[in-house]
Parts: C-alpha cells; sequence; structure tokens
C-alpha cells in the first residue's frame, strides 16, 4: 500500500509541476502579446473586451466537454447583491490592468501588483473588521518598500500607468475577497463563477465600449488595412488569457493555498523575467532590487498567513473572522465534498451525503472552499 500511495503522491507533484511550468509560460506569453498588441493597437479597452467575449465564447463548450457541472439559478436579490458588483468589478480591473500595461512596462505592471496583499489586508479591516497579526503587518513592510524603490527608479515611469496598475490590483483583491463568499454561500464550481462573471462583465461593458472604443477601432490603420498581425495578436492574447486562467484554477484545486500563493508569486517573478528579456526594457540594478524586494515580501506575507493559522492569534474583537450562511436551496451537494447536506429518505431517515465529485485526495486542507479567483 505505502508503495502505491507513494507513486500517487508523485504522480500528483508531478501534475503539479508540470502544469505550474504550462502556466508561466502561457502567463509571461500573454503579458508580453499583450504588451506588444497594446504598443501597435493602442485600446485597452478594446483588449478587454476581447478577453471578455475569449472568456463567453470558449468556457461553455470547454466545461461541457469537460462535464463540469452547471450551476443552479440564484435569487433575484443575491444576483443583485452580489454578482452583478463582482460582475462590474471584473471588467473595470481588466481594464485598468490593461492600462497600466499599456501605459508602463510589464515589469513595473506587475511589481505593482504585488501589492494586493496590502489591499486585502486594509480591505478585509474596514470591510469585515479583521484584525491581523504583527508578523503579518510586519510582513507588508518589504512588499511596500520594493514597490516604492520599483517606482523611484523606473526609467518608463508613468502616473496613469501607476495608478492604474493600483486600481487593478485593489479592484482583484475586492474580487478575491467577495468570490470566496460566493462560493461558501453557493456552491457554484470556480470556473462555473469565472464563466458567469466573464458573460456578465461582457454585456455590461459592451454599451461603454461601444461607446469610448468602436468608431476609433474602426478607423484604426489595423482593421482598414486588415493588418493579419495585430488581428492574430489580439486574437492569441484572448486565448492565451482563457488558458492562463484555466490553468491557473486547476492548479489552485489541486494544491493548498500557501502553495498556489507561492507558485503564483513564482510565476510573477517569471513573467517580469521574461518580459525584461523578450521586451528589453531598460532597468537599473536598484530598479531591478525593488522589484525582488517586492516579491521576497509577498512570499514572507504568504508565510506569516500560514503561521498564523497554525498557530492562530486570540481574537481582539466580538466578531473576528466572516460568517457565511449558505442560501438555502442553492448549495450543490456535489460542491468538493466540503459542504454536507442531510436528506431526508422515503422511510424517514436522515443520511448525510458529502460530495465525491472532483475529490481526489489532494484539495484544500481541512475542507476549505476558499478560491482565489483572480490572478
Amino acid at each position: 500500500m505505502s508503495g502505491v500511495a507513494k507513486r500517487t503522491g508523485s504522480r500528483h507533484v508531478l501534475v503539479v509541476l508540470t502544469l505550474c511550468i504550462v502556466w508561466y509560460i502561457i502567463s509571461s506569453s500573454n503579458n508580453v502579446i499583450g504588451k506588444m498588441v497594446l504598443n501597435e493597437f493602442p485600446f485597452p479597452m478594446t483588449v478587454t473586451m476581447v478577453q471578455l467575449c475569449s472568456i463567453t465564447l470558449y468556457s461553455g463548450p470547454f466545461f461541457n466537454l469537460w462535464k463540469i457541472r452547471k450551476y443552479q439559478d440564484l435569487p433575484r436579490g443575491y444576483y443583485l447583491r452580489l454578482i452583478i458588483p463582482l460582475a462590474f468589478g471584473k471588467f473595470l480591473a481588466s481594464v485598468t490592468s490593461h492600462i497600466s500595461l499599456w501605459k508602463v512596462p510589464v515589469s513595473y505592471a506587475h511589481t505593482v501588483k504585488a501589492t494586493m496583499p496590502l489591499f486585502t489586508v486594509i480591505l478585509s479591516r474596514l470591510l469585515f473588521k479583521e484584525k491581523q497579526s504583527t508578523m503579518i503587518y510586519l510582513s507588508l513592510i518589504p512588499i511596500i518598500t520594493g514597490v516604492g524603490i520599483a517606482t523611484l527608479t523606473e526609467i518608463s515611469f508613468d502616473m496613469m500607468g501607476l495608478i492604474s496598475a493600483l486600481v487593478s490590483t485593489m479592484g482583484f483583491s475586492l474580487q478575491n475577497i467577495f468570490s470566496k463568499k460566493v462560493l461558501k454561500d453557493t456552491g457554484i464550481h470556480h470556473l462555473r463563477l469565472l464563466h458567469l462573471l466573464g458573460k456578465l462583465a461582457l454585456v455590461m461593458f459592451l454599451p461603454i465600449w461601444l461607446y469610448m472604443d468602436s468608431f476609433k477601432v474602426i478607423q484604426h490603420p489595423a482593421i482598414t488595412n486588415l493588418d493579419y498581425r495585430v488581428i492574430a495578436l489580439l486574437f492569441a492574447d484572448g486565448v492565451l488569457n482563457w488558458l492562463q486562467n484555466i490553468i491557473a484554477f486547476s492548479v489552485l484545486s489541486l494544491v493548498t493555498p500557501l502553495t498556489y500563493a507561492v507558485a503564483s508569486a513564482s510565476k510573477r517573478i517569471f513573467v517580469i523575467a521574461v518580459s525584461l528579456l523578450i521586451l528589453g526594457n531598460p532597468v537599473t540594478w536598484v530598479n531591478c532590487f525593488g522589484m525582488g524586494l517586492a516579491i521576497v515580501g509577498v512570499l514572507c506575507y504568504n508565510r506569516a498567513k500560514q503561521i498564523t493559522k497554525e498557530k492562530p492569534i486570540i481574537p481582539t474583537t466580538t466578531k473576528s473572522s466572516i460568517n457565511y450562511a449558505p442560501l438555502q436551496n442553492t448549495v450543490d451537494p456535489y460542491y468538493r465534498g466540503s459542504i454536507s447536506t442531510n436528506y431526508k429518505t422515503t422511510n424517514g431517515h436522515n443520511s448525510n451525503t458529502t460530495n465525491s465529485l472532483l475529490a481526489n485526495g489532494s484539495g484544500m486542507p481541512n475542507g476549505s472552499t476558499a478560491r482565489l479567483l483572480f490572478v
């Protein structure tokens, strides 16, 4: 039995490593191609529109092919209170992310995005009155310092690019916080939630895009002259963005949150290095030091979160955590095995069932259903 378990564990590690390598390659390619597109086709809203269309068009057939369960209808009030704002935040964060990618180098944009832990701590404190340990607060210092050094020494600095990157990072932090609540409340599959938010974001964003960008786009030489290179880059950017999300969620479903966070930080290092190598934007050693310090700060933050979970601090408020109450009649009993539902049999006896779908023995610890949907 030990030999079988060892082979299974080795296979699991190999699968995760392979997925991470593919994830890093696709993510870096997506960022490099996105930068190339925006240099020749300066319409960040249109690039966002292409990516939202990719999520909407490709996800449905792909998920049906892989038999990913469909989500149940949600109450209208819940839709308006959480799903719609999440979809709005998705396209807002995506647009500002592309604006930052357009205005500043990829390396600097990803360095600024390393401030996501800072936004998560601040927003959790403001919205849910959560207090963190001293170790977590201290881990934010190298992040802030590193981003500050990178900003002061960035040769291609642009204020709009910095603000857009910060707004985008804050938007993704909010989505991570509230998407966890939606997953907990409804039991919706995380990939189906991505598809749902993509469709809603596309519907909401379409009128804005038609008003702001559509007439300018059709008059651009790349479109009027049918520049197939730009069109091909746009198409590739949309496909790569969709694949990046799919692979990121696949990695997330196979490892613990800490492992995923470390993998995500490593991915950011890989993206920065590849962008510097391929795009060749000028940097100084001090600038590189700032980038590295920010990434090290993210790793320290992830480790501090793990230590805090292992040794919980004494709560300083009467309510130091978020309580999520599942919606009635909407919980999918097949959600990751972390939600159990009592069913009454015809004999009047209660039976407790837990999920076996997707239960591969390598999911989140302690049955956690937390997911970081936006990377």
